[in-house]
Parts: C-alpha cells; sequence; structure tokens
C-alpha cells in the first residue's frame, strides 16, 4: 500500500523477492490473456500478500518477509496439516533424529480412541484407517501435533443412472406456500416427482441462510451470496409442519391464523396478479408465527432431540444464532459494529449475549436452525421414500456475504479486504467480481480444514449427493483486491488434494456422491482430476462441441456417444436462457431490451438462429426430431419487454414446434452416457423466462420469479403436477434406451 514514505512497487514488473514470495504463497505472478502471459500488477501482489498477513509493501519489507518465509520453512518439523490417500505411501520429511507417531482418531472403525501408531523412517503406514487423526513429533526437547486426514481415494459412486428435476425452491408456489416454495413443498415435489413420474432426484438452489436487509433496504434474494453456508434459511420453514403447532393456545392460533391468510395473499399477489416473490414479506409473516410457536412447550422427547441438535452443532451454531442476535441489535454489517463486537471471541461479545433479551434472541436462532434441519430431515426421507435412487440434491455455494455470519465467525480463515471473481475471457472483457470473501489457504491447513469440513457435513447431511457450484475453486481462485477491477486480480492456489481429500471423507460418511459444477475457465488436469475422484462434472448441451484434433473452424455438436459419462447432462442452468427462449430466440431480444448485448441486435440473432438450426439439424441427422426446422429469417419472432414477460407469440412456438424440440433435446441428453440427466423445472411448461439473467441487478428481477406456463403465466406446482406437457415430458424420460448402458 502507497505511503507517503513508501512508493508503490512498479506494476508492470514485479521484483524478484515480491515475485517469489507470491509464488510461495501459491500466488500466480503471471494470468495467461489473449495477447499471450502477461505480468500480474505488482501492486496485486502487494494487497494479496497483506490479505495474508505478508507485509510486501516495499522491496525491503518483501526481502524480509521471504526470508522469515524461508526460515519457518526449514525449521518446520511437521506440515500445518497433512492429508493422504488411503493406502498410500508418503514420507514425511521428518529428520531422521524425530520420533513420529499416529494418534488414531476413535469412534470410527475398529480402531479405538487414544491408539497411537509408531511411524517408522518418516513413512507413514499405509493401513492408517479412514478419518481424522493426529501427526505427533518429537525432537530435541520439542513437541509438535498437526491433523493429519485419511482420505478414501474416490468419492461414493451412484449406483443407478437417473434423471430428475432441476428446481429453484422459492420459485414452486403450492396452496399451501406463503407466498414462496417453502421445505414442504420440496417433500412433496419429491413424492410427486418419484411415485408419479419416476424420477431419481430433485436438485434444489442453494436453501443456505440469508443475510438480513440494511434498514429500509431488501434482502438480497440470490441464494449464491448467503450470510452462512453452514446453515439452512428459516423462511423455507412450513410452519405447519412444525411439530408444536397443533398445541398452540386459542389466542395464538387465532394470530397465526391471521398470519397465515396474510401468506396466502402474497401467494394469490405472485401467482394471480404476477407480482414476484417478496422474501421479505414473507419473513416477517413466518417470524411472527415462529415466536409464537417458541412458546409452545416442547415434549421431552422433542426437548431431547433439541439439546442433542446443540451438542451436534457446538461452537458453530452458537457463533450463527449469536450473529443472527447481534445482526437485529446493530444491523446486517458487522464491520460497523462497535468494535468490541467484531470478534466473536471477544469478551464484549459474551457480555452482550448474556443480557437477557439477546440471550433470548440467541436461543430463538438456534432453535429455528433445528427447526429447518429437522425439516430438511423430512425432505429428504420423503424423496428416499418415493424411491428416488438418488434423492434431494443440495447446492454449496462457492462463497458467502462479506458481511454476513460466517465470515464474522470464520473471519481468520477468510481473506479480508479480498473478493472472489473470475479473469477476463471470451465472455466477459472486464472479468468478474462475486463480492465473496475467499478461503484463506494458510489459516484453512492451520485450521485442520475443519470450517470446510463443517459446512460440507452440514450440507451432506439429508443429501443424496451435494453439486458444488465453481468447483475448479478447490484447484484456484481469482482474488481481486478490495477497490481494483477485476483485471487487476490474481489466481491463488488451493493444496487441492488437500481440498479433494477432505471433501471426500465428508462424502464418505455421509455416502453422499458429489456434482461439480466445471463450467467456464477450466485449467488443464482439472476436469481429469476431479473425475479420477469420482466426482461428476456438470454438461450442458449447448457448449459440448466437438473440438477434436484436426477440426478446423466452428466446432460443431459432440455426438452424444462422446459424452462423458461422470457428469449431470443438462440443457440449461439458473443463469442460461430456458429452453423454450433458447429455441425461439426470445432471450436475444430480452437482453438487448436490457441493454446488454455487446454486437448489435441483427449479429447477436444471426448468431442464434445459427445455433439453434446447427442443434436442431443434429437433433435430425440422430432421427430425433420428425419437424422441419423453423424456418428462414430471425429466430425471435416473439418479442420479449424487460421483466421477461412475451407477447405476440408467433406460430411457432404455439403449436407443436416448440414442445417437440424440446423433448428431442430431452432424448438427445438420454443417448449420452451420462450418470444424471437433469430436466429444468420451468422446461416442464415451456417457461421462457431465466431465472436468473447475469449482469443486472434491479434491471431484472433476478431469484423473484415463480414457475409460469408458456406465455409466462405464473403456475403454481398444482398446476404443473397437472400439466399434460409435464406428464409428456416426463414420459420421453423414462423411455427405454437403445444403446443406454446402466452404469450399475
Amino acid at each position: 500500500m502507497a505511503t507517503a514514505a513508501h512508493q508503490p512497487v512498479a506494476p508492470d514488473s514485479p521484483p524478484g523477492a515480491l515475485a517469489e514470495l507470491a509464488r510461495a504463497h501459491g500466488v500466480d505472478t503471471v494470468r495467461d490473456s489473449p495477447e499471450g502471459p502477461l505480468p500480474v500488477p505488482a501492486d496485486t501482489l502487494v494487497a494479496v500478500l497483506a490479505a495474508l498477513d505478508t507485509d510486501a509493501s516495499t522491496p525491503a519489507a518483501a526481502r524480509d518477509a521471504l526470508d522469515r518465509y524461508r526460515h519457518r520453512a526449514a525449521s518446520r518439523l511437521l506440515p500445518r496439516c497433512q492429508v493422504v490417500r488411503a493406502g498410500e505411501r508418503l514420507d514425511l520429511g521428518v529428520p531422521a533424529a524425530a520420533e513420529v507417531w499416529v494418534e488414531l482418531e476413535g469412534g470410527h472403525g475398529a480402531e479405538a480412541a487414544g491408539t497411537a501408531r509408531s511411524v517408522h523412517s518418516g513413512q507413514l503406514p499405509t493401513d492408517l484407517p479412514i478419518g481424522r487423526h493426529t501427526l505427533c513429533a518429537r525432537m530435541n526437547g520439542r513437541a509438535v501435533a498437526a491433523p493429519l486426514i485419511v482420505a478414501p481415494a474416490r468419492l461414493p459412486q451412484l449406483s443407478t443412472r437417473s434423471w430428475g428435476f432441476l428446481a429453484q425452491l422459492y420459485s414452486v408456489l403450492s396452496r399451501r406456500s406463503w407466498g414462496m416454495g417453502d421445505l414442504g413443498d420440496l417433500a412433496d415435489l419429491a413424492q410427486w416427482a418419484g411415485h408419479a413420474l419416476g424420477a431419481g432426484f430433485v436438485q434444489v438452489n442453494p436453501l443456505h441462510a440469508g443475510r438480513p436487509a440494511e434498514s429500509g433496504g431488501t434482502t438480497d434474494p440470490s441464494p449464491y451470496r448467503p450470510s452462512s453456508r453452514r446453515f439452512a434459511d428459516p423462511v423455507h420453514l412450513r410452519i405447519e409442519a412444525v411439530p408444536e403447532f397443533p398445541y398452540l393456545d386459542a389466542a395464538a392460533r387465532a394470530q397465526v391464523a391471521a398470519l397465515a391468510g396474510a401468506g396466502a395473499a402474497l401467494r394469490d399477489a405472485v401467482l394471480l396478479d404476477d407480482g414476484l416473490i417478496d422474501r421479505d414479506a414473507v419473513w416477517e409473516l413466518k417470524r411472527q408465527a415462529l415466536e409464537l410457536l417458541q412458546d409452545v412447550p416442547r415434549s421431552p422427547g422433542r426437548e431431547a432431540a433439541y439439546r442433542a441438535f446443540l451438542r451436534r452443532e457446538g461452537r458453530a451454531l452458537d457463533d450463527y444464532a449469536t450473529w443472527c442476535a447481534l445482526a437485529e441489535a446493530h444491523g446486517p454489517a458487522w464491520r460497523g459494529w462497535p468494535a468490541g463486537l467484531r470478534d466473536p471471541g471477544s469478551a464484549a461479545v459474551h457480555r452482550a449475549v448474556a443480557a437477557p433479551r439477546l440471550h433470548a434472541r440467541v436461543e430463538f436462532h438456534r432453535w429455528l436452525a433445528w427447526l429447518v434441519d429437522d425439516q430438511l430431515a423430512a425432505a429428504g426421507d420423503a424423496a428416499r421414500g418415493a424411491g428416488m435412487a438418488v434423492g434431494l440434491i443440495h447446492d454449496l455455494a462457492v462463497g458467502v456475504h462479506p458481511e454476513g455470519a460466517d465470515a464474522w465467525a470464520l473471519q481468520r480463515c477468510l481473506a479480508g479486504g479480498i473478493s472472489t471473481g473470475a479473469p477476463p475471457d471470451a465472455f466477459n472483457a472486464n472479468g468478474q467480481d462475486w463480492g465473496l470473501p475467499p478461503w484463506r489457504p494458510d489459516t484453512l491447513a492451520t485450521a485442520g480444514y475443519a470450517p470446510y469440513a463443517g459446512l460440507l457435513r452440514g450440507a451432506m447431511r439429508h443429501a443424496g449427493a451435494l453439486r458444488i457450484d465453481h468447483v475448479m475453486g478447490l484447484f484456484r481462485l481469482w482474488w481481486v483486491p478490495e477497490g481494483r477491477p477485476p483485471t487487476e486480480g490474481t489466481y491463488v492456489r488451493y493444496d487441492h488434494e488437500a481440498m479433494l481429500g477432505v471433501l471426500a471423507l465428508e462424502a464418505h460418511r455421509a455416502g453422499t456422491a458429489v456434482i461439480g459444477e466445471d463450467l467456464g475457465t477450466v485449467e488443464p488436469g482439472v476436469r481429469e482430476e476431479l473425475a479420477a475422484r469420482g466426482i461428476l462434472g456438470t454438461s450442458v448441451l449447448w457448449f459440448e462441441r466437438d473440438y477434436g484434433e484436426g477440426k478446423e473452424g466452428k466446432a460443431g455438436p459432440l455426438p452424444p456417444e462422446r459424452w462423458r459419462e461422470l457428469c449431470l447432462a443438462t440443457l440449461t442452468t439458473h443463469d442460461l436462457p430456458s429452453t423454450a427462449a433458447r429455441l425461439s430466440g426470445e432471450y436475444v431480444d430480452l437482453r438487448h431490451g436490457l441493454g446488454l448485448l455487446n454486437r448489435p441486435l441483427a449479429e447477436e440473432q444471426a448468431e442464434a438462429d445459427a445455433d439453434r438450426e446447427e442443434w436442431l439439424g443434429e437433433l435430425a441427422r440422430e432421427g430425433l426430431l420428425s419437424v422441419p426446422p423453423y424456418g428462414e429469417g430471425p429466430a425471435a419472432d416473439t418479442a420479449a419487454d424487460a421483466t421477461g414477460t412475451r407477447e405476440g407469440a408467433g406460430p411457432e412456438t404455439e403449436g407443436e414446434v416448440l414442445p417437440e424440440a424440446v423433448a428431442a433435446l430431452h432424448r438427445y441428453l438420454l443417448r449420452t452416457p451420462a450418470r444424471l440427466v437433469g430436466v429444468w423445472l420451468p422446461d416442464a411448461l415451456g417457461d421462457p423466462r431465466p431465472q436468473n439473467l447475469p449482469g443486472t441487478s434491479s434491471e431484472y428481477p433476478n431469484w423473484r420469479l415463480p414457475l409460469a406456463d408458456a406465455d409466462g403465466r405464473p403456475a403454481g406446482f398444482e398446476q404443473l403436477a397437472g400439466s399434460p406437457r409435464t406428464a409428456q415430458l416426463a414420459a420421453v424420460m423414462n423411455e427405454p434406451q437403445e444403446g443406454a448402458e446402466d452404469p450399475g
């Protein structure tokens, strides 16, 4: 950081000590670009190192920090944390004179707690049980210990191939919803999809706890920028499903009935009056109802279950509930709280939560977390009870809000003053800044990866599989220093063997498969490493191209038999146009109306036409499409206004062409060897609107739209379940596939 006494280091040529210091901390000093390798600005390196508690603000400071780093590395008897695959032979590199042993974890397998295993000649025994152990060493009167994680070589695998729905839970409103889809709706969706349609899974958006709105503002509706990834949001609770609900006294029952009526009005405003989902209004009603329910005495069994939950969740739950209570008192921006409250372990925090009013609010938020966990378990049980091969697939966001509960509780393990994002690429010349603080590789390792393991454990507890957003972040993340554009960021590397090992251990213990979202810029070798560990990737049809050797010009569609097996294959995602909009070209008009196109409208339409016709031609060659192409001219014969509603649908979209093409595209997915095939739930009704439009905030109602039919009219869950179009698409997904082999 520049001061009057210290001039900034020249950004075009980082000095040797600075560059070496950066590389020692896993910080890239060069980035790729269309023009070739470019040096990372020195100011960026200085800022990133500062976030790692390393002063490199001057050449002298960089040299001193490098010397200290080398000294620590040379004198370290054990690594911060050692992660090894089960059965792997590993030389620890400890001095021959050191006495080394392993204290085995208790409670897993035949090994008892406190059992020690000697380490001879610095070689870890290859028969160590899977688990979290402690590596110990003693030499010259000095004794040290470090976490030792022995992980399975591969993650749990899915035994059968299956198809299922990809849903945004808030958008699935039923007659029982209080203005947005809830966990009762999720259980109902899973039962219907499993029993009636033969689906093997339902994948939902992240259900993480959201961050309350600033005074006078509205809550950020994005499920990918949560307050906490460790705990789910109580806004998803079904009030009537709380076991204490039937035991409300008469006065409280009347109050809850009035609140339910207001919730029904919110639902009707969305489904009948074409309104938007209002999370803040929903939560205000549910909060009042839950405060009444908290006063209902719990049965002895329920009380015992609650106490067991508190013991299981421990400090993580206490910190989360404390943040929630303090946020109610001081606002959700914790970096602006009184200084003593910014540290979760401070005496000021302990004094604050000891006060009766705040203590009661902490207890309220602990209780809410338990209720949500209980209803998540019930939804998972419903999915399994419906015969689903996989069940519920939960989604783990890539990060958390910098002013949220996790950022407060885990601030030593998160990089302050840094945001995660993406470098410039062919789709975004300016790069991206996601506003999410990244893990610090150093302090995360020192903590034995416990915070990372904890959030995985929570996310997997009620999941048949877990989707990990931006799974490439287990290898490296693009760090953007606060106040700088994304173009001035750099990659910081993680010990991916450790990150994957912890993931494998937690998945093994939960019996949970893992799907990695690996779309976008992926470093060479990453997909291969993920596949070797048994992690499924994500393949979206429109992006699957044949880039085989010797190919010239634009790559054509990748033949279905050449798709990878270890993947979730889909037609679209929450960040992409719906299939109906992709086929009609309507998404081009939508983006044009919002000023998001980088080229003239005619060029964008021509490219959309060519892309669509190419895939329709591929479907015809595969014998999957019996209708003619859409005809000549622009793809977008329909218009879309800035809210995503359609006007003047042309004959192509009103007739049988669009549904038949949607069916053919799904049949194409079924011809691939993909282990999972996902159906975007809005595609079942022909909904043309995207749930999220990247590059917009207030310009488009991201994350606030209910399901809709082909004309953009809101549709409830009952309409979805009763739609002939839904039944027809499910029939397609259940058709026997020639040449398709069951991997199980």
